[in-house]
């Protein structure tokens, strides 16, 4: 019953990470750098690290890209969030690991932002053919702190309640 209670509850969050993705592609950037967004659904892969685990998050990631590609039709856009989400899942795993006594989930979800922005740079020079895109990454990084702040501080309240959620079922 438990395992259920789990694949169904991870089910929610891809979901809802999905739903997420789906507000935010539709939601007007004004930032001068075109392409960045807030990674909302960021906060779901995030929140799923803290609550369940680094397999849990990983596997939340990839089917909410997936589902996201098959949703919208751009299949370019694939490798760009599935690079990103691993990338960053992978960012935000260590860090919270080995370094959550010096990070809070701001901070992890910072290194996310950054690793998350960083390979999907490298996806897109390699797509491209063209090195000099990484020209943009420093405005994307700096954007990162901004975004990866917002979701951490996100990431803070949902996961403290969903572990009060979690523990009572």
């Amino acid at each position: 019953m438990e395992k259920l209670k789990k694949m169904i509850f991870l089910s929610l969050l891809v979901s809802l990470g999905l739903a997420l993705s789906i507000i935010e592609s539709f939601m007007p950037v004004p930032f001068i750098a075109p392409g960045a967004k807030l990674g909302l659904s960021n906060m779901v892969i995030l929140v799923t690290l803290v609550v369940f685990g680094f397999k849990e998050a990983l596997i939340v990631g990839i089917l909410k890209s997936l589902l996201f590609t098959l949703v919208t039709g751009s299949i370019s856009s694939l490798f760009y969030s599935l690079t990103g989400t691993i990338f960053s899942s992978i960012a935000m795993f260590i860090v919270y690991l080995y370094f959550s006594k010096v990070f809070s989930l701001v901070g992890v979800s910072i290194f996310g932002a950054v690793a998350h922005n960083t390979a999907q740079v490298l996806v897109a020079s390699l797509m491209m053919n063209n090195f000099k895109i990484f020209s943009y990454l420093p405005i994307l990084l700096l954007i990162s702190l901004f975004t990866g702040y917002f979701i951490g501080l996100a990431s803070i309240f949902v996961s403290k309640n969903l572990k009060k959620i979690s523990t009572k079922m």
